[in-house]
């Protein structure tokens, strides 16, 4: 399969410039904080970055925002989010192209990126009457008990380059329909998208009647997300990103008496038994595993195959890969893009050396393309390796296309394998035994945050809460009853007695 090459950098600048401008943005220029884009690997703007100063008038300005906004009735608030979603809709190609631009997103996840953005704002707006509360009962006559729930105060928001725009709007959709301010610091690699996410977010504010300080947008490097790590003024954080950085953002959050939201690692697996429909799993498996060049927290990177049947889907499954069209993600024939950087192909290599000397066989995938057209760019082909057993290499993540195959011969053994990493975000089974599904699905089955039958491991919708266990932190977001992270909880008890009644049956005076 040929690869088609980029568009040349400079032509990828006037694509940007012509997205920003329909947006209504404004580049902050300065000379701190460069707008790369991996399709070249080369610049395409130099922009300025946020200053101590500028995080702490932010920080200040949301949080004097706050005090405002949580008492604005949550149906109001959600008019703010509906005319978010609105502008998303007019906005949706102008946002692609930036998401394309700088995350390196074939032209159909862009675009799938930016959906996912308008649901989770229509979700948020139905949410915005629903926050509920609940009455309990009372052991004491002549008593109401009740739980309610309350804004919290700033979010912070810190987000990774894959998901530039998504991750944000799950967060900041709920929580200002929560009644919560946020001060978002995206990924240093994709900040012309996160201008163009605070600029319609603004621009939702002005036409909502909303205080324009409900967001503030901080770029910069780590040292502007320790700010939010660290400051007092923000309520919670909510981090995306490695499990390297969850170690070092929740323990500080913690040391402070702050909550965090950790969504962190995955290093995802299916398993495929003997009575699998391999006409379904193989086109979900190539999609979970090179989709977004294999840069996604919800990336297919193990492969768990029943003996029986792993010489034949194993062929299936190279065939598929060698088909794959590596390149610009411009081109609608293209599947898999480029990786972020130089960093992330280095990454990538390493592992793959790491698991031949061990042993693993590469049955497909592994070849760099466009070198010559696109020297400063990391485009290769997905690679696809069997491996006999689950090594340290395996049971790590590497942020890159690589699926390793392993063999199981009972259900028992299979689980134990998937089960054996320290991560634990999303899952799959395929197959068409009832038993093993449910097994699968059940407590002794997956312990990951997400379990799915029939399905890969990417591609999760927002009526559903998302996050994981174990090394991948904990945190819920998006759908579900994820909302209640971003409120605190009130126990309430009213008496409209006659007489004082103590709880527990005490007597006193």
């Amino acid at each position: 399969m040929t690869s088609t090459a980029p568009p040349t950098t400079d032509e990828l600048r006037a694509r940007a410039v012509t997205s920003l401008h329909s947006i209504g943005v404004t580049l902050p220029e300065g000379d701190d904080l460069p707008a790369r884009t991996p399709l070249t690997g080369e610049h395409l703007f130099v922009l300025a970055a946020a200053t101590d100063a500028d995080a702490d008038a932010a920080i200040a300005a949301a949080r004097a925002a706050f005090l405002t906004w949580r008492t604005t009735p949550a149906p109001r608030r959600g008019e703010l989010v509906r005319r978010l979603g609105e502008l998303l809709r007019e906005h949706k190609s102008d946002l692609a192209d930036l998401v394309t631009i700088e995350a390196g997103k074939i032209r159909s996840e862009a675009l799938g990126e930016v959906q996912e953005m308008i649901d989770i704002c229509d979700f948020a707006v139905g949410l915005s009457r629903q926050l509920y509360g609940r009455t309990i009962a009372s052991e004491r006559p002549g008593h109401r008990l009740a739980e309610t729930w309350h804004p919290l105060g700033v979010v912070g928001v810190i987000s990774a380059f894959n998901f530039p725009a998504a991750v944000w709007s799950w967060n900041t959709a709920v929580a200002l329909v929560c009644g919560d301010t946020v001060v978002w610091k995206p990924s240093e690699l994709t900040p012309l998208t996160s201008l163009a996410c605070d600029r319609l977010l603004a621009r939702a504010a002005e036409e909502a009647g909303a205080p324009s300080e409900v967001h503030r947008l901080l770029l910069g490097d780590r040292a502007v997300g320790e700010r939010l790590v660290d400051d007092p003024r923000i309520a919670l954080v909510s981090a995306t990103g490695s499990t390297r950085m969850g170690r070092a953002v929740g323990p500080r959050v913690a040391a402070r008496f702050g909550r965090s939201l950790l969504e962190l690692g995955g290093n995802n697996a299916a398993i495929v038994a003997p009575s699998a429909d391999l006409d379904l799993a193989v086109p979900a498996i190539v999609f979970a595993a090179a989709g977004t060049a294999g840069q996604r927290c919800t990336t297919l990177r193990r492969l768990i195959v029943h003996r029986d049947i792993a010489d034949t889907l194993i062929e299936r499954l190279a065939a598929a890969y060698a088909k794959l069209p590596v390149g610009d993600p411009f081109d609608d024939t293209t599947l898999v893009g480029p990786l972020i950087s130089a960093a992330a192909l280095d990454a990538m290599h390493e592992a793959v050396t790491r698991v031949q000397a061990e042993g693993g066989e590469i049955l497909a995938g592994g070849n760099r393309r466009l070198a010559g057209a696109a020297p400063a760019a990391a485009y290769i082909e997905p690679v696809l390796v069997r491996v006999a057993e689950q090594s340290d290499v395996v049971r790590e993540e590497t942020f890159a296309p690589i699926l390793y195959v392993l063999t199981y011969d009972t259900l028992d053994e299979a689980i134990a394998l998937h089960n054996g990493v320290p991560q634990g975000l999303s899952s799959s089974i395929f197959t068409r035994d009832q038993r093993e599904a449910e097994i699968f699905l059940s407590a002794e089955g997956s312990d990951c945050g997400i379990a799915n039958v029939n399905i890969g491991t990417s591609g999760a919708e927002i009526g559903g809460a998302f996050g994981g266990e174990k090394d991948t932190g904990g945190g819920r977001e998006s759908g579900s009853d994820a909302w209640k992270a971003y409120m605190r909880s009130a126990t309430n008890t009213v008496s409209y007695a006659t007489e004082l009644s103590l709880a527990q049956g005490v007597s006193f005076l």
